[in-house]
């Protein structure tokens, strides 16, 4: 083959790679992410690097905590399901299963802090629930520049990553901590006395964990130093993440 031909193969297969890299751009955005890897023979294996694997990896092991999370808080207060589905796993699956964006009519299409600062206003009178997951799960997906796939050409902000860990921080302590008009949680999370149940906290400590351990990832591959802050949780104000 003369050096035409070489050329013309090399232009061929990045163009090719780029037309892999550009498919899986067009999936739908901010909704969670699908379980599983990829077969070994996935064409999409050639555009990405192992960076990209480890975060789609992480990126799936949060939402699994996140889907953990809503069903812990629907046991713990089934009134809120019966808002908005005929049972608690369909009201599970409707945020985690469905292509929506997370964005809801009934949450006036609100997403991230927005959606979470919604979910515990004592005046809300819908599912809190569904609510507060979208808020943290579609919070946690910008963080992610709202993509399912990552591949070479992408580029993810450690800033943002290492930001979201504070917010679910905050948005926990806020779960933990916000009363009605009547001095009544709004949301049984975590409970302690004759029976004490932490899982909740195990869980949001799991979220954490994995979006700091990115955030350390990311900022070390880019070189970019992450702005790091302390808050007290009772005046602490969420982060952009965006």
């Amino acid at each position: 083959m003369g050096r035409g031909g070489g050329v013309g193969v090399r232009r061929g297969w990045a163009a090719g790679m780029l037309g892999i890299a550009l498919m899986a751009g067009c999936s739908s955005p901010g909704t969670a992410p699908r379980e599983g890897r990829l077969p070994a023979w996935a064409v999409q294996h050639l555009v990405k690097s192992d960076v990209n694997r480890f975060v789609e990896a992480d990126q799936q092991r949060i939402f699994i905590s996140l889907r953990r999370l809503a069903v812990k808080l629907y046991k713990r207060n089934p009134k809120e399901w019966r808002k908005s589905a005929p049972t608690l796993e369909a009201a599970v699956s409707r945020v985690f299963d469905d292509k929506h964006g997370w964005r809801f009519e009934e949450l006036g299409y609100r997403r991230g802090v927005d959606a979470i600062q919604v979910a515990l206003h004592p005046g809300y009178r819908g599912d809190r629930v569904m609510a507060y997951i979208v808020g943290m799960a579609s919070m946690v997906q910008s963080a992610f520049g709202d993509r399912e796939e990552f591949y070479v050409l992408d580029d993810l902000d450690a800033q943002h990553l290492y930001n979201a860990a504070r917010n679910v921080e905050i948005a926990a302590w806020k779960l933990a901590s916000a009363r009605d008009e009547r001095g009544e949680l709004l949301l049984l999370s975590n409970e302690i006395g004759d029976i004490t149940n932490l899982s909740f906290e195990r869980e949001f400590g799991r979220i954490i964990g994995l979006l700091e351990l990115l955030s350390d990832v990311v900022e070390e591959k880019t070189e970019r130093t992450v702005t790091r802050v302390v808050q007290s949780m009772a005046t602490a104000v969420f982060l952009p993440v965006h």
